[in-house]
């Protein structure tokens, strides 16, 4: 198939707008003791392309940002108004990364901070194109809804108040889309004053911050006014720029702020439905249990064992100590090293975290290279290959695969050790799944369960096991949106979880769950259980199993959607042949396993003989009506498995 690749430039003509950024790109105005910044890297300032500078404003002036929504909900900016900073409310603007790149990058890769944020979703937050597709239509199914999005996404921007309200106004500037940047990162304050361990100039912030954002979630973030910038470490010896010493940058409620999703613009009934708002005003409470819940990534984690304390992982995720706790010891592993350039003579520390912000998605960093120069990104081949492997590394991580023989099946286990739903996070177009594939004693394919095919993207879903969450509208949303009822991608206005079997994390009881929105649904899991298992029938002329978890970031039918719903502008187009281009979000392999098929189906307990124990065994199994000893695959259990059974075991097979 010939594919022609759109990039950023191929905007339609009408899309782009004048927008007064200097074209050299300078964000004019930029004020704070780093002074004025153009925000390129100053040893890039010269490949730096000037003809990118136009398609900052164009991302979201065009439409990628506050379109008006086609055919949706009428909704306002009030009914997605969130708590905390709020824009123009700072007193010194978000600052470049270049302001932290010359002590903070270039010397080492393992633990030096700016190449390794880069490489991460967080430092492309602002140029993800899936972003700007999904974006594009939260804006055609609710006004204002891309506001919502764009606070997590493009904080510096959304707080300088350059997220357009409307396709006239507003601009983004090159600074802005630096994303979930070092300097929007570390002059974030926790919402709560804790007496004794808040810097004593946060009761002052908190006390200016009306309504206070004391529920974390949704991009209800407070921001310090002023250029000083926080971390954990006492830095006094150095004395480098204005800072903070702040432990709430290891605290994973830091990490809430944007990993825990609630839509406003919907309020829980009392028969646990999730109901439109009185529309045009701000929700009346910024609980974030009272209103619909999109993501629960953090609330995943608190209610997991790993919320309670440190759990020992042995090293599994590459962290320093082994034991792991916040969202930070997994995702930010401890190393040994400095936080600056050793020339500066910083102190070599053990608990050192990096800035890998390591995650799943394993294909969008490629894309991102693909739309914008290097020079803007900060990005390289070896940067992205890198990041991309982490990525790999934390999926095997995060499970493991367990095989076992149950008469004439096999069984997969799935068994989840990431400190939360496996999968987690942001729904549309993420799974998991269990692929399986016989084979006969010469090595022949005899039949598979879970087929992908990578040509058509297509994956076989009813022989096999997907986890996954499925959003969509109940009846109301479907006949308020005008959008259809049911299963579906429309995430700004989804109003009802149809399905959740994303295995649950260490620790989970289903009251826990239930109490942060996140209970399992039309699937169930018993309290404890951090694993699934799948029932397998083992076909005629089977000698061995290969069996397969595989994880996609982005399926076919949700980047088709983002394709084929997009009315507004063609984001969606640019993302689908990214997606093309990028091997159709090759789906990564995060757990293998073999099991030989033993010849003898009548040693049910598996022991390596027949004897008693194998009737024992049975009748056990067959007074729970278990699969697993329906001998004569007729697919039910009866008399006649025990007929087919005796006449195995007697002759000792």
């Amino acid at each position: 198939m010939s594919v022609r690749v759109r990039t950023v430039e191929d905007l339609h003509w009408s899309e782009r707008v004048t927008t007064g950024q200097d074209t050299s790109g300078r964000d004019a105005g930029l004020d704070g003791p780093t002074g004025s910044d153009d925000g390129v890297m100053p040893s890039r300032r010269g490949s730096w392309r000037l003809a990118e500078a136009g398609w900052l404003a164009a991302i979201v002036a065009a439409g990628i940002g506050m379109a008006i929504a086609m055919g949706g909900i009428e909704t306002t900016r009030n009914d997605f108004f969130i708590p905390g900073t709020q824009p123009n409310g700072l007193q010194q603007r978000i600052q470049s990364v270049n302001s932290c790149a010359f002590c903070h990058g270039g010397y080492n890769e393992i633990h030096e901070p700016m190449t390794a944020w880069a490489a991460s979703m967080m430092g492309q937050s602002a140029r993800d194109p899936i972003f700007h597709a999904a974006l594009a239509i939260a804006n055609q199914d609710a006004d204002f809804a891309g506001d919502y999005c764009l606070r997590c996404h493009v904080p510096g921007g959304w707080l300088g108040g350059r997220v357009a309200l409307d396709p006239a106004g507003g601009q983004l500037n090159n600074i802005d889309m630096e994303g979930v940047s070092c300097n929007f990162c570390h002059r974030m304050v926790d919402p709560i004053y804790h007496p004794g361990e808040s810097p004593a100039e946060d009761q002052a912030i908190l006390a200016g911050v009306n309504p206070p954002a004391t529920s974390p979630h949704s991009g209800s973030f407070v921001v310090d006014p002023y250029d000083r910038r926080r971390g954990p470490f006492d830095i006094s010896y150095l004395d480098p720029h204005p800072w903070l010493q702040s432990p709430f940058h290891t605290s994973s409620r830091m990490c809430a702020t944007c990993h825990d999703v609630s839509n406003p613009v919907y309020a829980r009934a009392e028969d646990g439905s999730y109901v439109l708002t009185d529309l045009d005003e701000r929700a009346p409470s910024n609980d974030k249990h009272t209103q619909f819940p999109v993501e629960r990534t953090f609330s995943e984690w608190a209610s997991s064992l790993f919320g309670q304390g440190p759990v020992e992982m042995n090293g599994r995720f590459g962290t320093n100590p082994s034991a792991v706790s916040s969202c930070q010891d997994c995702h930010m592993p401890k190393t040994t090293g400095t936080g600056c350039h050793p020339e500066l003579g910083p102190i070599v520390r053990d608990n050192l975290g990096t800035h890998y912000f390591n995650g799943a998605n394993t294909w969008v960093l490629r894309a991102v290279r693909s739309l914008y120069d290097d020079s803007t990104t900060y990005l390289s081949e070896a940067s992205v290959n890198a990041s991309i492997e982490r990525a790999r590394q934390m999926l095997a991580a995060a499970s493991d695969l367990e095989l076992t023989l149950a008469g004439p099946f096999i069984n997969a286990r799935v068994v989840n050790y990431s400190g939360h739903k496996l999968p987690t996070g942001y729904a549309e177009g993420r799974r998991v799944w269990v692929n399986v594939r016989f084979l006969d004693a010469q090595g022949n394919l005899v039949a598979e369960r879970g087929a992908y095919d990578p040509a058509t993207a297509v994956l076989t879903t009813a022989d096999t096991k997907v986890y996954e969450c499925d959003l969509g509208l109940d009846p109301a949303a479907a006949a308020a949106s005008g959008k259809p009822e049911g299963v579906g991608f429309h995430f700004a206005i989804n109003n009802k979880v149809f399905k959740d079997n994303r295995i649950p994390p260490m620790g989970f009881t289903n009251a826990a769950f239930e109490a942060v929105q996140a209970l399992p649904v039309n699937y169930t899991y018993a309290d404890g259980q951090y694993w699934d298992d799948t029932l397998y029938e083992v076909p005629a002329g089977a000698a061995r199993a290969e069996v397969r978890v595989f994880h996609q970031t982005t399926t076919k039918e949700y980047i088709e959607f983002l394709r084929d719903a997009n009315v507004t502008n063609n984001a969606g187009q640019i993302a689908y042949d990214q997606w093309v281009l990028h091997g159709k979000s090759e789906p990564t392999l995060m757990d293998f396993a073999t099991i030989d098929l033993y010849p003898c189906l009548a040693d049910v307990n598996v022991d390596g003989g027949v004897d008693g124990g194998d009737i024992e065994a049975f009748f056990l199994l067959w007074s729970q009506g278990s699969p697993a000893v329906d001998f004569n695959v007729d697919g039910g259990v009866d008399g006649m498995d025990v007929e087919a059974f005796f006449m195995l075991w007697e002759q000792g097979c």
